[in-house]
């Protein structure tokens, strides 16, 4: 992504831990994505991946519209320029606060869980006096076995069973909202395009057998993502060239028939777009040998990185880093890589290959410009945020720092 020089002199620039992203990563990303996808196909871009507004902003400027699961999403959404009308809201147990502030921000689009989740929808849109579209998330009665993480096809939080939806179709009715569509998200992380392919068919099967029943006027059908990256270790991005043919079959065949009008194809993607442009660079602190094992303390871990690892994330956290210190051809040998938290699960790599590092080098970790920092524990332990800088072909655009901090909300009485 970047030479090892300039990773270094930002490091001593904006300190350590340090975030370093490339933005032309995401623009090569985009392209590559879109060449798998039918043209006229719509990308969401999820901004759970990573909400920095300099990302949004970049993708959004590529043709990206927007997925979010909270008002700060949409907010970051909106400050990158894209109006409501491009931006679908979706997740579980929306509250009607986040409903009202979407649709006061002009967002009318939304992924609907269940019959509850589509009643207080149209309550809030018939408040906000006007009305809202609902795409019906489907939660498959199988799923494909195989890599990534399934998002459906057991009991889940994430949509409405489809077995649900054919024996009760009357209850996904609500006043002030028009079903116009479905959104089923199969799995996350496949990396090989044949796997990826037998997913989305399991998705179109899903939306071909909740549509026999609700028979609803049809417009829409958002097939997820799940298009893998590798994460935290070195890796190239997978190619998915081979699903654009596939995915006109699958239009064609199954999808198109459904709907009498011309049909919108809708697909989401975070890892993919955002990973590879991510470096994660930490200083070493210490290094000492405890009952036989060399430990290597760097100055971020799981409070800055990964930290859904604790969550029993999939896949447990192996991060593979690099020293950018001279001679780092050095033979290498097994250390354990830990953070400075003061609990034993800050562990970034029970088993990593380093060289003879010494305090003071810095250590850069690849492929995290997804599910990194905002995904971390960031507020354990009340440590600094990492900054993040942003590189556009190796040159400096922009630099930010994240500030925790409490605000006094109590309402005070009134005289």
């Amino acid at each position: 992504m970047t030479d090892p020089t300039p990773l270094a002199e930002l490091a001593e620039r904006y300190g350590t831990p340090l975030y370093v992203y490339e933005l032309s990563e995401l623009r090569a990303a985009h392209t590559a994505l879109r060449q798998a996808l039918p043209e006229e196909a719509l990308l969401y871009y999820s901004l759970k991946a990573n909400p920095h507004p300099e990302l949004v902003r970049e993708l959004t400027a590529a043709g990206c519209r927007a997925e979010v699961c909270s008002e700060s999403e949409l907010d970051a959404a909106r400050a990158a320029g894209l109006p409501g009308a491009a931006v679908l809201c979706t997740g579980p147990g929306k509250t009607t606060a986040e409903l009202r502030h979407a649709l006061e921000h002009g967002v009318r689009r939304f992924s609907v869980e269940s019959p509850v989740d589509l009643t207080r929808l149209g309550a809030a849109a018939r408040a906000a006096g006007t009305r809202a579209e609902a795409l019906l998330r489907l939660n498959p009665d199988t799923y494909p076995a195989g890599a990534g993480l399934a998002m459906g096809g057991a009991p889940t939080q994430f949509g409405s069973d489809v077995s649900w939806v054919r024996s009760s179709p009357g209850a996904f009715r609500a006043e002030g909202v028009d079903l116009v569509g479905y959104h089923v998200y199969t799995g996350s992380n496949v990396q090989e395009p044949d796997q990826l392919a037998h997913w989305f068919t399991a998705a179109a099967d899903a939306v071909v057998q909740a549509q026999e029943s609700l028979r609803i006027d049809l417009r829409m059908v958002d097939l997820g993502g799940g298009f893998g990256h590798p994460y935290l270790t070195p890796g190239a991005r997978p190619g998915f060239g081979a699903l654009r043919p596939a995915l006109r079959e699958l239009v064609k065949d199954r999808l198109a028939p459904l709907a009498e009008r011309p049909l919108e194809l809708a697909f989401e993607s975070g890892r993919y777009l955002v990973g590879a442009a991510g470096r994660f660079v930490v200083r070493v602190q210490d290094v000492k040998v405890s009952k036989g094992r060399r430990i290597v303390v760097a100055d971020g871990g799981i409070n800055a990185l990964g930290g859904m690892a604790g969550l029993r994330r999939i896949p447990p956290m192996a991060a593979t880093a690099v020293t950018l210190a001279a001679g780092s051809a050095e033979p290498l040998d097994e250390a354990v890589l830990t953070g400075p938290l003061c609990t034993t699960l800050d562990v970034l790599n029970a088993r990593l290959p380093l060289p003879d590092v010494r305090p003071g080098d810095l250590l850069s970790i690849p492929n995290c410009g997804a599910y990194g920092m905002t995904a971390s524990l960031l507020a354990f332990l009340g440590r600094r945020p990492p900054a993040e800088v942003f590189l556009d072909a190796g040159r400096v655009r922009a630099a930010t720092a994240l500030r925790l901090s409490h605000h006094d909300i109590h309402l005070r009485r009134q005289p």
